[in-house]
């Protein structure tokens, strides 16, 4: 009897030593984010992420950390380091950092990554894609619709909308090509009148090719620049013309300026891949699509502007939103192989 109770006391001793060590083992989740340029403070992609990340900790009790580099070239460093230190989700918030994620990624099986906009095939990259063009489809249209009516404050006679991109890239171009389906869908006369600031922290350029555009006759920019679009809006509120802001809820930046933001949903998104992880359901070869339909892209509710936006426009903003989900609507995506 001796001898039995010894076996078992040593029995559970291994099953509680193994369960402890399992448990030691799997730890704090560990999360990192490296910002794009700009990084945190452009009020727009990288603090929308960053807000995600927040939640992701306050919520799930992880540990996080991010990582705002001074170039774009320093996202190989990056990347291999935060998986060398053992990080479970490294997350890039940089676009350019796709060709070298797909070499780094099969070193570290035991890491996830998480990148946007573009589809990397490694089976632990998570790829988020949104559907930027649907969203910007509807601020197309908006901005149509509003700068034909020359009875709103601000308006001209012209038929000019403008776009201020952060680079010229498949992935900006994205946005414009959906804005300028919108606004000819409303009306094909509009000219959307584009600009590049090769930057998407730079306030003083979003400033500088904002005005060259309303000299021009726009009276509606779509800033699709990060933290340069704070300048773009500064100006559209000193020119008394309006603004379009993206991935976030700006409208607040510059009440009565901005009419709406196209906002990609970003914060949500990592923090479902963080809870995913955290519950070990996140699988390999994972690509999301968040577009209108699953609420990942979208206009704001318009808080600010609403007294100055036709209430007849918003209703037809709806239905259009309904067209593009049904699918009859077809907005071009010229990311989609």
């Amino acid at each position: 009897m001796k001898k039995l109770f010894f076996v078992l006391v040593c029995v559970m001793a291994v099953v509680l030593f193994t369960s402890c060590e399992k448990k030691d083992e799997k730890g704090t989740l560990k999360v990192a984010m490296i910002t794009s340029q700009g990084g945190l403070g452009d009020k727009s992609w990288n603090d929308s992420g960053y807000q995600g990340l927040l939640k992701a900790k306050e919520e799930l009790d992880i540990e996080i950390r991010v990582i705002e580099p001074r170039d774009v070239a320093e996202g190989e460093k990056f990347l291999n380091d935060l998986a060398q230190l053992g990080y479970d989700l490294v997350i890039t918030m940089e676009y350019a950092h796709g060709d070298v994620l797909k070499e780094i990624a099969p070193k570290y099986e035991d890491t996830f990554f998480a990148i946007f906009n573009q589809v990397v095939e490694v089976p632990n990259v998570v790829s988020v894609v949104y559907g930027e063009h649907e969203g910007s489809f509807l601020a197309g249209a908006l901005a149509a619709m509003m700068t034909v009516d020359t009875s709103i404050s601000g308006i001209n006679a012209d038929k000019k909308i403008g776009f201020i991109g952060g680079f010229q890239s498949p992935g900006i171009d994205k946005f414009l090509v959906g804005y300028r389906e919108g606004a000819r869908y409303i009306d094909k006369d509009i000219q959307v009148v584009v600009g590049y600031a090769n930057s998407f922290g730079d306030p003083n350029k979003g400033r500088e090719i904002a005005s060259a555009q309303i000299s021009n006759g726009v009276d509606i920019i779509y800033s699709v620049a990060g933290g340069t679009g704070l300048g773009v809006f500064e100006e559209a509120e000193n020119r008394g013309v309006y603004a379009i802001g993206v991935d976030t809820d700006q409208d607040y930046l510059n009440p009565g300026v901005i009419l709406t933001s196209m906002m990609k949903k970003v914060d949500l998104s990592i923090y479902e891949i963080i809870k995913l992880l955290n519950e070990e359901k996140l699988e390999e070869n994972t690509v999301i699509n968040p577009g209108l339909a699953e609420d990942g892209v979208g206009l704001t509710d318009m808080k600010y502007t609403k007294n100055i936006i036709p209430s007849g426009y918003l209703r037809i903003l709806d239905q259009i939103k309904n067209d593009i989900i049904n699918n009859k609507i077809k907005v071009t995506d010229i990311t989609a192989n």
